[in-house]
C-alpha cells in the first residue's frame, strides 16, 4: 500500500489545508453523544523520579499490561490515563514520567516529559508521591514536593518496594526520615507498599479515596467560627509594632482545596507563623486533617458588623 507524501511549508503555511485533511481521514470516529464522565471519579496522579515503580503499579490496579515496564529508566515520556475498579467503584490512575532534575532536562522529550508530569499533578485530585524503598531522597523528589505543595493537592508519600527492605531497616526509620525532610507537610500520610505484588494497594488507594472526600467536605460558617473563637482564645494573635491584629470572622469559600478566607482589621498584622497556628488548629480539630488547607486574609470592609470571634471575647 502506498503512502502518500505532503509538501508543506510550516513557515509559509503551505500545504496546510492538505495535511489536515489527511490527518482527519486517519482519525478515529468519535460518539458524539458518548457519555461524559462520571462525577466524583477520583483522579490518582502517581509521579516520582524515574524508576520508581510508578508503571508497574498502575499495570497492578489494571490487571492488565497497559503501560511499558522495563528496568531502563525514562520508559514512559507521557501521561497516560487508566481506568480501573477496585470494591465496585472507578478510579482513573495518571500514570506520569520519571521526573528528573530541572538541570537535568537536556532534550526537547525531557522538557515535555516534565510539563505533562506536572499537568497531570494539577489534573489529579490525590497525588500519590513515589519514592523508592532502597534509594535516597533526592532533590527530584524535593522539587515534586514543592510543587505538590505550590498546588496544594492532597498526597500520599508512598513508599514503594517494601520487600527489598524487609528485616534490613525498621518502618519507623523511614517514617523519620519522610518526616525530617518535608516538615512543612507533616499531614501527608505515608504507606509502604509493593506494587508489583500488590501488597497494601488496596488500603492505600481506601486512603487516598478519603483524601478525596476530605477534600471535597465545607463546613457551615458558625461551626468554623467557634473553632477560631477557641483557637484565638488560647492563643491571641501577637502584637505589631503597638498594634494589635483582631480577627473578626472566618468563613469558607471553596472546596478542592479547602479554602478559608479570615476577616480582620489588618491582614500585614498576622504573621505568619500565627497563620500555620490557624492552619494546625483547623488540620487537627476539622475533617480535612490530611489535606492541604487554602488560607486567605482580607480587611473587613467597614459597612461589614460581623464581629463574630472578638465580640464573643468581649473585645
Amino acid at each position: 500500500m502506498g503512502r502518500k507524501v505532503i509538501r508543506v511549508s510550516a513557515k509559509e503555511g503551505r500545504g496546510k489545508d492538505e495535511l489536515m485533511e489527511a490527518v482527519l481521514e486517519k482519525l478515529p470516529l468519535v460518539e458524539l453523544d458518548s457519555a461524559p464522565p462520571e462525577e466524583g471519579v477520583m483522579k490518582v496522579g502517581i509521579v516520582g523520579r524515574r524508576n520508581t515503580g510508578k508503571s508497574t503499579l498502575v499495570n497492578t490496579l489494571a490487571q492488565a499490561e497497559r503501560v511499558i515496564v522495563s528496568e531502563v529508566p525514562g520508559t514512559t515520556r507521557d501521561s497516560i490515563d487508566v481506568r480501573y475498579e477496585m470494591d465496585g467503584k472507578t478510579f482513573v490512575a495518571i500514570d506520569t514520567p520519571g521526573f528528573r532534575r530541572n538541570n537535568a532536562v537536556t532534550t526537547n522529550i525531557d522538557f515535555y516529559s516534565m510539563h505533562r508530569g506536572q499537568r497531570a499533578i494539577r489534573r489529579a485530585d490525590v497525588v500519590l508521591l513515589f519514592f523508592d524503598a532502597s534509594q535516597r531522597i533526592s532533590k527530584v523528589d524535593k522539587q515534586l514536593c514543592d510543587y505538590i505543595a505550590q498546588q496544594y493537592k492532597p498526597c500520599i508519600f508512598v513508599v514503594n518496594k517494601w520487600d527489598l527492605m524487609a528485616g534490613t531497616m525498621p518502618m519507623e526509620k523511614w517514617v523519620t526520615y519522610l518526616r525530617d525532610t518535608f516538615r512543612t507537610m507533616l499531614y501527608v500520610p505515608i504507606a509502604f507498599i509493593t506494587g508489583q505484588s500488590g501488597k497494601n494497594v488496596k488500603a492505600m488507594i481506601n486512603h487516598a479515596q478519603m483524601l478525596f472526600k476530605q477534600s471535597r467536605m465545607r463546613l457551615s460558617t458558625s461551626q468554623l467560627n467557634k473553632l477560631l473563637r477557641a483557637a484565638v482564645e488560647k492563643n491571641p494573635p501577637p502584637t505589631h509594632q503597638n498594634r494589635r491584629a483582631r480577627i473578626y470572622f472566618a468563613t469558607q469559600v471553596a472546596e478542592q482545596p479547602p479554602t478559608i478566607v479570615l476577616f480582620c482589621n489588618a491582614p500585614k498584622l498576622i504573621s505568619q507563623g500565627y497563620q500555620r497556628y490557624l492552619l494546625n488548629v483547623f488540620r487537627d480539630q476539622l475533617r480535612f486533617n490530611e489535606v492541604p488547607i487554602k488560607l486567605y486574609l482580607r480587611r473587613r470592609e467597614q459597612t461589614d458588623t460581623r464581629d463574630e470571634v472578638d465580640a464573643k471575647m468581649g473585645k
